[in-house]
């Protein structure tokens, strides 16, 4: 079946996808340090249900953010509160994950980001977990969850590494993904799947290998989100 047409706003493009069910605002701006967050008990998470997933790919996409052509230099402490630049990865394609202890998609997702780390970092890809909240919590969260991949924490810093990537008011979780050269090739928000990390990234990798360029990469892709969109709301095939 052909997924249903959507007309794209040009090569520069960059897909968005809202999902905005179960997230919520967080912003040191606005919050008195102790906001009070979504309680979110330790363990492992359990899979996506299928209700999950349609309800994402049928949630209102977000008004139009301006999203920077190639990753944004920027340094964060890291979970031993060393300050660590995003360059330390360079050469790498990147799935950079925005999350908080409170938002309870993010812990949904984690298992799934897990294994993406171990399944594609023999093929150039590492996953960076953003914390956007207070040092203790994270590091207590981490622990209990055992979060291997590599960690950056921060609030208002954070909040300011959300913005370089046009997201100014953002709704955890979010992911961006970038090829080796340090392109922003897509801006995922809400809660991360399966099947659409498979999608961003084998065409990650197709840029990664000289396959496509860029403005075909992204348009590939946003096609695809909108064949998964369809196929989550039923269409007929």
């Amino acid at each position: 079946m052909s997924p249903r047409g959507l007309r794209f706003a040009g090569a520069a493009l960059v897909v968005i996808v809202g999902i905005w069910a179960g997230a919520r605002i967080y912003s040191v701006r606005t919050t008195e340090r102790g906001y009070g967050g979504i309680t979110v008990p330790a363990g492992q998470a359990g899979a996506p249900t299928p209700s999950d997933l349609a309800a994402g790919f049928d949630a209102t996409v977000p008004a139009a953010v301006k999203i920077p052509e190639r990753l944004p230099d920027f340094s964060l402490k890291d979970r031993g509160g060393q300050a660590t630049s995003i360059k330390a990865w360079g050469g790498k394609s990147l799935i950079i994950n925005f999350w908080a202890t409170w938002c309870i998609p993010c812990r949904r997702e984690m298992p799934l980001l897990e294994a993406l780390h171990n399944a594609w970092a023999d093929r150039g890809v590492t996953v960076i977990g953003i914390a956007v909240d207070h040092r203790d919590a994270v590091l207590a969260y981490a622990d209990e969850l055992k979060i291997a991949y590599p960690l950056l924490i921060g609030e208002q810093d954070a909040l300011d590494v959300a913005a370089a990537f046009g997201v100014e008011s953002p709704v955890f979780p979010f992911t961006v993904f970038t090829d080796r050269r340090g392109e922003v090739v897509a801006l995922y928000m809400g809660e991360l799947h399966q099947s659409v990390a498979n999608l961003i990234l084998s065409v990650v990798q197709n840029l990664n290998q000289d396959r496509v360029a860029l403005p075909e990469a992204r348009r590939t892709i946003s096609e695809g989100l909108n064949a998964l969109r369809a196929a989550s709301s039923g269409s007929p095939g």
